[in-house]
């Protein structure tokens, strides 16, 4: 009995860790990768970026397409489309699906 009380309070530990880290996610910090690496092809913002009319989705639809946070994140970890494999670490894709999901 001894061991699986261990085993489960491993595994909360686990669950509570690894679900507390996109919660120190930036959105501010997430905003200005956006405008660093996204805003010369994607709209990003209300009036902010975005050269080609009938492009890449802009944020906002994105942000209100219905994807979850997690979806947005495992979208962002692999190179699509035509897009440039950015090699983003996991915190700035935290911190840019924080903004995305701010133009909710």
């Amino acid at each position: 009995m001894h061991r699986r009380s261990i085993a489960r309070a491993l595994l909360a530990t686990i669950l509570l860790v690894t679900l507390a880290a996109p919660a120190r996610a930036d959105a501010a910090k997430g905003a200005a990768i956006a405008e660093r690496w996204c805003a010369a092809c994607h709209v990003i913002g209300p009036g902010r970026g975005g050269s080609v009319p009938q492009g890449p989705p802009t944020f906002p639809s994105v942000a209100r397409s219905g994807l979850t946070a997690d979806q947005l994140r495992a979208f962002l970890s692999h190179p699509h489309g035509a897009m440039p494999d950015l090699s983003l670490t996991r915190a700035e894709i935290d911190d840019l699906v924080a903004y995305i999901v701010t133009l909710r």
